[in-house]
């Protein structure tokens, strides 16, 4: 069905630049903004934590916006690899610090709806490829409240836009890659509905580096394609009512036989928006994915590769939220409720080709909430106070084992178990004529998911078990920062922040092979065992600053983040304890710069990542990385435009992992891009 939606877009649509729509430019970024997401206003309240909102989102010519958002204080994906070579379960995201874990602790927004996969938590980033979006906004810090539970290090909010006038724009780059995004959308009835798609592909490179690669190792392509079609109908005065459906694709390797991964994904979600004396938001949506991949067991001298396992995994999400707001009042009150359910099916165990053993295990689990956030705002300052109640439940779940063709070795059943988590936030902010001075103290959640409660994985020869007795994780955090602007447009923001997140989901090491081992099995010489458990804590405090400086056609914009992030362990976890959390650097940063001299724009960036560890005990470590990009627009006509881009410009090493025999794995080389985008 989705490639049959992609051929007729291809087939019958005008082809679109994912450049802006011209009015996305104007100067009132924060309306169009929510406008086009279908959101009700920001309130006040949601000023007194660290929002950055991000208005140019590229898309198309070979941008990704996995790495555009890269350029923000303090985020950052499990791994340092981008959508078009990470395994997709490695693409979960977080902010300041609070990683160690390929699960999202961050919650993710599109239109109101979440974004993280039902079954494992990790983000789907070429979902998005196909979403014109009109812009990101970007909260740092826990305490969502009336965006929903999870959002222990910050909400990520994505709102999409509906095409105004066809546009189209193809490119192609390095390693036979290319990139089309098109789109059409007007006036029908009494209400606007586009339709917009993207397909991208690659011949992809060979992610082990040079002096480490084997005769198994190959260049890992990508084939990634998106359809979606969006409709806003008048309802009546101040009423409309938005309709969003998209379906995509995502077809990846990991750079050796047995590694292929496929997502298939469909999303729908109906929204009531009223904005009158009272103001309301109700939403209902749905999400159906289907995840399939292989891993591959490759010698330590990387010259052989056997199939390890192959992986099933169908999931789906279900949810509904309601937030309104009283005619002239400061209050705002929500409820919502999210149904996710899934399982993984496992093949593994190979003798040569064959597998051996087949494994299935899941389950469900739901969430529902109410919250009220108010606030107050007497002359310069504003005050807000908020809080939010939640009642979780896990159905219980399954893990079943047993020999293709024969017996079963384990059937395992768990208990259902259910909580309550209460949250809130607290804070204020005081507004003079430059200068913002800013405090907030908050509390948040996040309920394991499926896939660390119920399955156990390997990578390569080290193996880790689930834990079917996960508790949920709880931060306590607060922050205080300054923000300056000029007249001139030239800001600066500075925030510090204390974040503790207890009960913090980890792997864990617990020995090492040769031996057999609960959960996984036999774990071979040199291989490790783990197993998910909560740690005592993870402690973070920190430091963000962000700037920006106009000089006439000229900009300037400089983000940094300085995460000190130390684990808390006791008992079997012990050995962490003082360490810093896998996948977390202590130094991130980035500086833009960008001239606009019509008909040329030209941009150039330097993207600087920390030291970090791939292990949680500290072994291995992934050194730093400055990369450099640049770019130039080169505005033909008033309708049509010109773009050269250049990523990782030279080819600085970006390690993003260690595979078998210790070699390392890079995140993207040198890549050079040539396109044309246009507006009808």
């Amino acid at each position: 069905m989705i490639r049959w939606m992609i051929g007729v877009a291809v087939l019958s649509l005008p082809v679109h630049g994912a450049a802006q729509e011209p009015d996305a430019k104007e100067p009132a970024i924060e309306t169009i903004f929510v406008t086009a997401g279908g959101n009700l206003a920001p309130s006040p309240a949601d000023k007194i934590q660290s929002v950055t909102v991000v208005s140019d989102v590229a898309q198309g010519l070979g941008a990704r916006l996995e790495n555009q958002l890269r350029d923000e204080a303090g985020l950052a994906q499990f791994r340092r690899s981008d959508a078009r070579s990470a395994h997709p379960t490695s693409q979960g995201i977080t902010l300041r610090g609070l990683g160690g874990n390929a699960s999202s602790r961050a919650l993710v927004l599109l239109d109101g709806v979440p974004q993280a996969d039902p079954f494992g938590g990790w983000v789907a980033w070429s979902a998005f490829d196909s979403v014109p979006l009109a812009g990101v906004r970007l909260a740092r810090g826990g305490g969502s409240g009336v965006d929903g539970p999870g959002a222990l290090a910050g909400t990520i909010s994505l709102s999409s836009r509906i095409a105004g006038t066809p546009f189209a724009a193809l490119a192609g780059g390095s390693r036979g890659s290319s990139d089309l995004v098109a789109g059409v959308g007007g006036d029908i009835g009494r209400g606007e509905v586009s339709i917009d798609g993207r397909w991208a592909r690659g011949d992809g490179f060979v992610p082990i580096v040079t002096a480490d690669r084997g005769t198994a190792d190959r260049a890992a392509p990508y084939d990634q394609a998106g359809l979606g079609l969006r409709a806003r109908i008048n309802a009546g005065t101040n009423r409309r009512i938005e309709v969003a459906l998209r379906g995509w694709r995502d077809r990846r390797e990991r750079g050796t036989a047995f590694t292929r991964s496929a997502i298939n994904g469909l999303d729908a979600s109906i929204r009531y928006i009223l904005e009158d004396d009272w103001q309301a938001s109700v939403l209902a949506y749905a999400q159906l994915r289907e995840f399939k991949t292989g891993f591959a067991s490759v010698a330590a001298d990387r010259n052989s590769v056997a199939p390890a396992l192959i992986q099933r995994v169908p999931a789906t999400g279900v949810g509904a939220r309601v937030e309104l707001r009283p005619p002239a009042s400061k209050l705002r009150i929500a409820a919502d409720w999210r149904h996710v359910a899934g399982e993984t099916q496992e093949q593994f165990f190979f003798t040569g080709t064959v597998p051996g053993r087949f494994r299935v295990a899941g389950g469900d689990s739901t969430t529902a909430g109410l919250s009220a956030d108010w606030f107050v705002d007497p002359g310069d300052f504003t005050f807000t106070l908020s809080g939010r109640v939640d009642h979780w439940q896990i159905a219980p779940g399954f893990r079943t084992e047993r020999n293709i063709g024969g017996s079963i070795r384990s059937d395992d059943r768990f208990a259902a178990r259910s909580g309550w988590e209460g949250t809130g936030r607290g804070g204020l902010r005081w507004q003079g004529t430059h200068v913002t001075v800013r405090a907030a103290a908050y509390t948040g959640w996040r309920l394991p998911t499926l896939n660390e409660l119920y399955r156990p994985f390997r990578v390569g020869i080290d193996a880790t078990a689930a834990n079917e007795l996960l508790r949920p994780e709880r931060l306590w955090g607060a922050e205080a920062g300054m923000d300056w602007s000029g007249d001139n447009g030239t800001s600066l923001s500075v925030t510090g922040y204390w974040n503790r997140l207890d009960h913090a989901i980890a792997n864990v090491t617990l020995a090492r092979g040769p031996g057999l081992f609960p959960g996984v099995g036999f774990v071979a010489a040199g291989g490790s065992f783990a197993q998910r458990r909560n740690l005592d804590a993870i402690v973070v405090k920190g430091a963000e600053v962000q700037g920006n400086l106009p000089l006439g056609p000229f900009e300037l914009r400089a983000s940094y983040a300085f995460t000190d992030a130390q684990v808390q362990a006791s008992g079997p976890a012990f050995a962490l304890n003082g360490r810093r959390p896998a996948q977390v650097a202590r130094h991130s940063g980035s500086v833009s710069a960008t001239a606009d001299v019509q008909p040329v724009k030209l941009e150039t960036r330097l993207r600087y990542i920390g030291a970090q560890n791939e292990d949680d005990l500290g072994f291995q470590r992934l050194g730093d990385a400055i990369t450099i990009d640049a770019s130039a627009a080169w505005e033909i006509t008033d309708k049509i435009s010109a773009t050269v881009r250049g990523e990782n410009l030279f080819d600085a090493l970006v390690p993003t992992a260690f595979g078998a025999g210790g070699a390392i794995e890079r995140a993207y080389p040198r890549s050079l891009w040539f396109g044309l985008s246009a507006q009808f």
